[in-house]
């Protein structure tokens, strides 16, 4: 397993997550359980991981999804 992306914020781990399922990889959040035990104050952030021969791909997938958000935030 590799991560494809690290981050404190549960909102933007879901939405990768969904991401990536939905293109129709095997992604898995770890260091969850982790995480909660140290109260979630952002000590141990959580990882979103694929297996390592979709990591190129899945990688290249998140990198894009969070520069489409980033030039188009939306208007509401």
């Amino acid at each position: 397993m590799r991560a494809v992306y690290t981050t404190n914020d549960p909102v933007a781990l879901s939405w990768l997550e969904s991401v990536l399922v939905d293109a129709g990889f095997d992604a898995v959040i770890l260091d969850v359980h982790t995480s909660i035990l140290e109260g979630s104050i952002g000590a141990i952030p959580r990882r979103l991981a694929v297996i390592d021969e979709d990591y190129d791909a899945a990688k290249r997938l998140v990198d894009e999804a969070l520069a489409d958000i980033a030039g188009n935030p939306g208007n509401g």
